[in-house]
């Protein structure tokens, strides 16, 4: 059985910096890509970051771009997600999620490409 549980979101303020966590159980996470999704009310979901399985490669989109970093800590068995200089529009539910589909190659953003997700962890950004 394949899990993944997201902690690490609250509240914080703008500028401020959160670090999320995913961690899984029920298989070895870097035999996979790991995605990072946020989900506002009213919005689509959208990709945030990705790290390859097999290779580590990352991919991140604009929104985030300079301000966030993904990672993956084998021994732990964890990736994370280091989000810094937070903007009220950041604010959303946050899911990782695992795919099998894009080893060895830069992983994608699209939602539909994952197949294992968390129940999310909600960030919120205000003052």
């Amino acid at each position: 059985q394949l899990q993944l549980v997201e902690s690490g979101g609250g509240l914080v303020q703008p500028e401020g910096s959160l670090r999320l966590s995913c961690a899984a159980s029920g298989f070895t996470l870097d035999s996979y890509t790991i995605g990072w999704f946020r989900q506002a009310p009213g919005k689509e979901r959208e990709g945030v970051s990705c790290i390859s399985g097999g290779d580590g490669r990352t991919n991140y989109a604009d929104s985030g771009k300079g301000r966030f970093t993904i990672s993956r800590d084998n021994a732990k068995n964890t990736v994370y997600l280091q989000m810094n200089s937070l903007k009220p529009e950041d604010t959303a539910v946050y899911y990782c999620a695992a795919t099998r589909g894009v080893l060895f190659r830069l992983c994608v953003l699209w939602p539909h490409e994952y197949d294992n997700w968390g129940q999310g962890t909600p960030v919120t950004v205000s003052s």
